[in-house]
């Protein structure tokens, strides 16, 4: 009943929201995904829900790595059909109840994981990064957030940054904002001024799209050591400064425009002159700048541009895709040689490019990366770290439905003491 349970509350943390994932693929067949592939070599199944253009490119640049440096295995694909993540769901669901786990698979670093950490599900992976150095190869800050009591689970394989203020420059000088916010005061000061002349201040999607945005303000009210102590036990949620963090979060919700059906219809509004502002994750960069038949066509600099959220220059919210080692998995030593392409230079570089993402490493080779993902490689190099709510970082699964559930209702009510009481409340029934 404990590994139902386990794999019911983490289902949807495992596939994300929109920020990592979607598209259409295959499941793979029960019964080929491990053991024998052609020409007696070992089967290696990954399960990733990356099967949309770019990141299902970027798993094709890592398997070729792969099965280049590991002639005696062979790499399966278990990446799963469904936008929704339906199948996919159920296909993990039905493998953990089973106890025959793929060999690897995808989930977002942090506290996203705990479930299976708890479980016992996942094996210690603190040997690789002893083995591989990867403790001098990743940002030592980004060790301790995916640390769980002096052990590491995941091999984290890019990174995204969630604190990107979208904007439109034309909007803005039409406005007479002259330059990006940087603080919260200069943000509304801002969207005031765009509601004036009669532009959508800021653009929302669906309600996950709120919770990304509180998470901003939050950061960007509080500073980052406050922000980053609210998921530590005692956290003090109650206290005045999460208040006024709050009322900021009330005051900039009061210039959203309608709620689009997600963060893409959300971010188009920016991008074609209708809204002034967006905060969302820098996925929203490929969907900006992708040709028309995967994205909106647009120019950076000229139909879009980009900032840190206000008040939280210096600071790099993030979220991560890695891979795991599931204990009983079939092919242990295929895995492991997986996790290792995964943790490699040459790996991560030729992924992130594709993907739209920048490595975890801080020895990338520059030159792969440039526009916005250039900005992205020196800020993840040199700035503080604060790990993302909705995406997986700072809170378990649980936690984060709670959290979600607290503003949804705020959406209706406008009620910051109600929001406030439900935050403390979920704090306290699942911090870790």
């Amino acid at each position: 009943m404990r590994r139902r349970w386990l794999a019911g509350i983490t289902m949807a943390a495992l596939l994300g929201l929109a920020a990592c994932g979607g598209g259409g693929g295959t499941p793979a067949p029960s019964g080929q995904a491990s053991g024998t592939g052609g020409g007696g070599k070992q089967q290696v199944e990954v399960f990733s829900w990356w099967t949309g253009p770019g990141e299902a490119d970027g798993l094709k640049a890592m398997k070729e790595i792969f099965e280049k440096e590991n002639p005696n295995l062979t790499f399966f694909d278990a990446a799963v059909a469904g936008g929704s993540g339906d199948k996919a769901k159920a296909l993990l669901q039905s493998k953990l109840q089973a106890d025959t786990p793929p060999d690897t698979f995808q989930g977002h670093a942090g506290a996203e994981l705990l479930g299976y950490i708890k479980a016992g599900d996942l094996e210690d992976l603190t040997f690789l990064y002893d083995e591989l150095k990867l403790k001098d190869a990743f940002p030592a800050q980004l060790v301790e957030q995916i640390s769980y009591e002096g052990k590491i689970y995941s091999v984290p394989v890019n990174i995204h940054r969630s604190n990107i203020l979208w904007f439109n420059p034309s909007v803005l000088k039409e406005a007479g904002v002259a330059a990006a916010p940087k603080t919260i005061e200069e943000f509304i000061a801002a969207l005031e001024k765009v509601k004036a002349k009669g532009k959508i201040p800021l653009s929302i999607g669906s309600e996950w799209t709120v919770t990304h945005l509180m998470e901003s303000v939050l950061l960007g009210s509080l500073g980052t050591d406050a922000y980053n102590a609210l998921f530590k036990p005692g956290a003090d949620w109650g206290s005045a400064a999460v208040t006024k963090a709050l009322n900021d979060f009330a005051k900039i919700m009061s210039y959203a425009g309608d709620p689009q059906d997600d963060w893409q219809p959300a971010a188009a509004q920016v991008a074609e002159g209708q809204a002034a502002f967006n905060i969302m994750g820098d996925w929203a960069y490929g969907y900006f700048h992708n040709p028309p038949e995967g994205g909106l066509g647009k120019k950076s600099k000229t139909d879009f541009d980009w900032a840190p959220s206000p008040g939280t220059e210096g600071t790099y919210m993030w979220l991560s895709d890695s891979f795991t080692l599931p204990k009983g998995a079939k092919n242990r030593d295929g895995a492991v040689a997986w996790l290792k392409v995964a943790a490699s230079k040459e790996g991560q570089d030729a992924f992130n490019p594709k993907k739209g993402s920048i490595p975890a490493r801080k020895d990338a080779d520059a030159a792969l990366y440039t526009d916005y993902l250039g900005d992205a490689l020196k800020d993840w190099s040199s700035n503080k770290l604060a790990g993302s709510v909705q995406h997986g970082v700072a809170v378990s699964q649980p936690w984060l439905a709670s959290i979600n559930e607290s503003v949804g209702l705020f959406i209706g009510t406008k009620d910051v003491a109600a929001l406030q009481k439900g935050l403390v409340d979920a704090a306290a029934a699942n911090v870790q």
